[in-house]
């Protein structure tokens, strides 16, 4: 399975599984990462850190060690 740091900016992709201990689990999903939640990549920084996208009806930065704790698979395209 890919994760989120690992996405290209303009994909939009499907929270699979939290990865991680307690605290950094627990602070990914305080942000609105949650299983099932559509996410939006918008921008990564030239070095990758951080990555910015759209979830939830809003704009979120993660640092890239906090995003690769996010499991993620393709949204099918509705045809």
């Amino acid at each position: 399975m890919a994760t989120l740091d690992t996405i290209s900016p303009g994909e939009t992709v499907k929270v699979v599984k939290l990865l991680g201990d307690g605290g950094v689990k627990r602070r990914i999903m305080d942000m609105g990462v949650t299983r099932g939640t559509s996410v939006y990549v918008r921008k990564v920084a030239p070095l990758g850190d951080p990555v910015e996208v759209t979830i939830r009806g809003y704009e979120l930065s993660l640092r890239k060690a906090e995003a690769e704790h996010v499991e993620v698979e393709a949204v099918s395209e509705a045809v």
